[in-house]
C-alpha cells in the first residue's frame, strides 16, 4: 500500500513537535532488529502486509511508523516487545499533532485519522489527501486574503502528514470523483498539474483506493451544491463534511447524512469507471 520512494513525502508530524528522534530511533532499531533476523525490506514488507518502500522510508527517519506497525513487526522480528513498547509514545505524538490543525478542523481531522472509510466529491481542487506538496502548496498560497509565510508552512505541514492515513493496515477504503475541470486546472503551473496527475495515477492503482472523473459533458448532476466527504469512523456511524469558503461543517445527523450518501452513490454512477478514468489521466498527461 506504499508510496513508491520517489513521491513527495510528508513532514512527519514529529517535526514540529520535537519528537524526530523518537521517530528516527525506532527506524534504526528496526533496520538494525531486520538484519539480524536475515530478512530484506521487500520480505518484512510481504509479512508485514505493507510495501518495501515503506519500510525503506520509516527505516531511514522519513516515515513515522504506525502504533498497529511496531506492534506486528515486533513479533515477526522476536523484538521481544522493544518495539511494541514503543506504540504508545507514537499514539501521544500522533494526538499531539492532530491539535496543531485550526480549531474549526480539529474535529473532521480527529474523525479522518479513525476513518475506516473515506469517500469525496471534488468540484474545486484535487482533496487534501490527494495532493502533491507543490499542488498543496500553490492552493494555499493563492488563498484570499493572503497567508503568511509561517501559516502556509504550517497547514502544507500538517496537509502532508494526513496522508499517511494510506499506510495505515488494515487499510481504510478510498473513493473519490473529481470533476474533469480540476484535473484539467494547471493550478500551480504546467509542471504541478503534471506532477499531481501522476500522483492520482500511482494512488488510484492502490487496491483499495478507487479514484473516478466526473466528465464535463454530463448533462446531469445530483450535487451542484459543491464538494462533501463521508467518512466511516472506526465504531461509529458514517458522517458527512462540508467546507465553504472557512465555514465547516460536520453533519452527524442520519437523515442529513443519508442524502449525501444518496448522491454520492448517483455521482459515483454518473462518473467514468475506475479504469476509465486512469486511462484518461494518462491520456491527459500523454502517456500511451
Amino acid at each position: 500500500m506504499a508510496m513508491r520512494d520517489h513521491e513527495e513525502r510528508p513532514e512527519r508530524p514529529s517535526q514540529a513537535d520535537g519528537t524526530a528522534h523518537l521517530f528516527s530511533a525506532l527506524g534504526k532499531q528496526i533496520k538494525v532488529l531486520r538484519e539480524h533476523a536475515g530478512m530484506s525490506q521487500r520480505e518484512l514488507g510481504k509479512l508485514a502486509h505493507c510495501g518495501e518502500a515503506l519500510i525503506s522510508s520509516i527505516e531511514r527517519g522519513v516515515r513515522t511508523p504506525q502504533p498497529d506497525f511496531l506492534i506486528r513487526v515486533d513479533k515477526l522480528l522476536d523484538a521481544r516487545g522493544v518495539l511494541a513498547a514503543a506504540a504508545d509514545d507514537v499514539r501521544e505524538a500522533q494526538a499531539r499533532a492532530r491539535t496543531r490543525h485550526p480549531d474549526w478542523f480539529r474535529s473532521f481531522a480527529q474523525a479522518e485519522a479513525e476513518a475506516v472509510a473515506l469517500h469525496n466529491y471534488g468540484a474545486q481542487a484535487v482533496h487534501g489527501l490527494l495532493q502533491t506538496k507543490a499542488y498543496a502548496r500553490a492552493t494555499f498560497t493563492q488563498r484570499r486574503p493572503l497567508l503568511d509565510e509561517q501559516t502556509i508552512e504550517k497547514r502544507l505541514a500538517d496537509r502532508l502528514a494526513r496522508q499517511e492515513i494510506f499506510e495505515r493496515w488494515p487499510a481504510p477504503t478510498f473513493s473519490y470523483v473529481l470533476e474533469e475541470t480540476v484535473l484539467q486546472r494547471p493550478l500551480g503551473g504546467r509542471a504541478v498539474q503534471q506532477e499531481q496527475l501522476r500522483r492520482l495515477l500511482t494512488v488510484g492503482r492502490m487496491r483499495n483506493v478507487e479514484i473516478q472523473v466526473m466528465p464535463t459533458d454530463r448533462p446531469e448532476h445530483p450535487a451542484l451544491d459543491g464538494t462533501f466527504t463521508l467518512l466511516i469512523p472506526k465504531g461509529r456511524q458514517q458522517v458527512a463534511y462540508t467546507e465553504i469558503y472557512g465555514h465547516p461543517r460536520l453533519i452527524t445527523d442520519r437523515e442529513d447524512v443519508r442524502i449525501f450518501s444518496e448522491r454520492y452513490g448517483i455521482i459515483r454512477a454518473q462518473a467514468l469507471t475506475p479504469q476509465e478514468s486512469l486511462t484518461l489521466i494518462e491520456k491527459m498527461l500523454g502517456e500511451p
